[in-house]
């Protein structure tokens, strides 16, 4: 059986005993949510459009930019602003209550929306190597937590994720800006040093590779969302997956040998 996250020792307890022991520092591995795990069945959207109209009797604007890639910070601004809504003085009032409502989208995400092929299986074989202190998954994700949190669980999906030491899309509009913050958390729960390529994320967009070039970690493109292979590798990702469904091949991607160091 894969050892549960619930079950772990003391912060940092196994990173420092079983890796730095051999020098070797542990892997951060750092998941998209949105079309790299789970298509939601539009949860966001829908939850973007009651909070809008709750607060401000107002409907969602048209003409909005995509919002795949992007964090929750750089969608409620440009939302509330296309909608004539003072952003700057409204956007924490706007973010709390999307955090309070994002439960109620949990049947919208279950009964329109599905895991990935491959994302269980993934996620629980990286998780066997968290039982040495050698992997560490969390999310790096444009979603403010709560949302995450509701999409995952749907599918049952957040048994290997540590979603505190995560970084969400209300950190920043730029999603570069969430890595040191996810890498912080981190170290500071495992004791361990996440710097340069100890850190890798997993998405299927260019602002998710573009993230992590930025960020000196490594990229992992998954081509399950609207952005192809060849669009993946073009953005600099280090290694492009067509999807999840390979498990061996999933694995490899993220240690890249690292662990063999």
């Amino acid at each position: 059986m894969v050892p549960s996250l619930a079950n772990r020792p003391a912060a940092g307890q196994h990173a420092r005993q079983s890796w730095y022991g051999h020098g070797v520092p542990p892997v951060l591995a750092l998941w998209d949510v949105d079309y790299t795990l789970v298509q939601a069945g539009g949860a966001g959207l829908g939850l973007y459009k009651a909070v809008l109209a709750d607060l401000y009797g107002l409907d969602l604007p048209g003409q909005l930019s995509s919002m795949a890639g992007r964090t929750d910070s750089a969608i409620m601004l440009e939302v509330l602003a296309a909608a004539g809504v003072d952003a700057a003085s409204e956007l924490p009032r706007f973010h709390r209550a999307l955090a309070e409502r994002a439960p109620e989208v949990a049947d919208m995400v279950r009964e329109h929306g599905t895991a990935l092929p491959g994302a269980r299986a993934a996620l629980a074989a990286l998780a066997g190597y968290a039982a040495n202190g050698a992997v560490v998954q969390s999310l790096l994700t444009g979603n403010i937590l709560a949302l995450a949190r509701v999409k995952l669980e749907a599918f049952g999906l957040t048994d290997h994720l540590d979603l505190d030491v995560g970084a969400y899309g209300d950190v920043s509009r730029v999603r570069a800006d969430l890595v040191p913050v996810a890498r912080r958390n981190a170290a500071a729960r495992y004791g361990a040093d996440f710097g340069g390529h100890a850190t890798v994320l997993i998405g299927d967009t260019p602002h998710d590779v573009e993230a992590a070039t930025a960020a000196g970690a490594r990229g992992v493109g998954v081509a399950t969302g609207r952005f192809s292979v060849r669009q993946l590798a073009d953005a600099g990702a280090d290694v492009v997956l067509p999807d999840l469904t390979d498990t061996a091949g999933v694995v490899a991607a993220v240690l890249d040998g690292w662990l063999c160091r």
